[in-house]
């Protein structure tokens, strides 16, 4: 167990190595009730959220979910999160480690028409793997299959998600936090193996998947990072939709640096910080791992724009080959 945003959270259950490849070749399971949810309502919560919120929930219909990025005035990310409609407005899930930020950004722009709900009666399970959604239906008697990715549904009070953050399939339950153990429980015995802090790192990264803190943060936009494309810019013959951050994002839309893949090429483990040199300038890993599925270590960097083809990672005192990449470094068993 180890802390991490304010909770105690299991690095792992025994073998972060084993873990990993349960969630790749099978079923694993997160506790993952540390996120942040939020509801919003209210006659002002569309035009709030299309505010705050990078991407446009306008045309997101009810039962489906949009991912995108909060930025502050500067275009920086003070958090990517999940926004999901629902029948009477909206859910927000967040991350731990922004979610004081996050609510207090929210609080200050909504308007009085704007109802922010947290929700700190809820538990939240991610249940992933290429066996997941199988695993789900024997322990839940609910079938999830038949939801599109990013789509979710509504089982009495309880919500299950098509989405996840390890780049396999699988769903997202928000449950009532009475029900979060037994419903643990129930997925132990229908296969799922409990995964923890370690193979959800190790997993996103092989996905290509940023983390907050690590490979942006309120200095970056999205723009940086590989998330342009959640960003709704609207239509040219559309009014213009003033999200916060839009004006600073606008002259960032080709940044001086951008986030790339590194797989290293010799021995061994690119860690977040090292320096990389490439034929147009030097960069720096933000997140690097040993790949468990690939064997090799693979890692996101900062590197100047149009960076490409072979580089050097420097590990410790010794100048390590690299060959730049465009993530994901591993596909989707779905």
């Amino acid at each position: 167990m180890v802390p991490f945003a304010g909770w105690s959270m299991p690095l792992h259950y025994g073998s972060q190595i084993a873990e990993h490849h349960a969630v790749r070749q099978g079923v694993g399971m997160f506790d993952v009730s540390h996120m942040r949810v939020i509801d919003v309502a209210g006659a002002g919560a569309n035009d709030f959220l299309r505010t705050v919120f990078a991407g446009d929930v306008a045309s997101l219909a009810r039962g489906r979910a949009l991912y995108g990025v909060l930025l502050n005035e500067n275009a920086g990310i003070i958090d990517d999160a999940i926004v999901y409609r629902t029948d009477d407005g909206f859910r927000v899930v967040a991350n731990a480690g922004t979610s004081e930020r996050v609510r207090s950004w929210l609080v200050r722009h909504a308007s009085d028409e704007t109802l922010l709900h947290p929700r700190q009666d809820l538990a939240m399970l991610a249940v992933q793997g290429p066996k997941a959604i199988d695993c789900f239906r024997e322990a839940t008697g609910l079938d999830a299959s038949a939801l599109p990715r990013f789509a979710f549904a509504w089982h009495e009070e309880r919500m299950v998600a098509r989405t996840g953050y390890t780049g396999e399939d699988g769903v997202e339950a928000i449950v009532p936090a009475e029900e979060a153990a037994s419903l643990w429980r129930r997925l132990t015995e229908a296969g799922a193996t409990p995964a923890g802090l370690g193979a959800r790192d190790t997993l996103r990264l092989e996905a290509g998947l940023n983390l907050h803190g690590h490979d942006m943060d309120e200095s970056t936009p999205p723009t940086a990072v590989g998330l342009g494309w959640t960003v709704a810019w609207g239509e040219d013959d559309a009014p213009v939709r003033r999200f916060i951050g839009r004006d600073a994002l606008e002259r960032q839309r080709r940044p001086e640096q951008v986030l790339r893949g590194v797989v290293l090429e010799g021995r061994g483990v690119m860690r977040e910080g090292f320096a990389v040199a490439t034929e147009r300038g030097e960069g720096v890993v933000t997140s690097g791992i040993f790949s468990p599925t690939l064997g090799y270590s693979i890692a996101l960097a900062r590197l100047p724009r149009g960076s490409k083809g072979a580089c050097s990672v420097q590990i410790r005192s010794r100048s390590v080959p690299g060959r730049i990449v465009r993530p994901p470094f591993l596909r989707s068993n779905e």
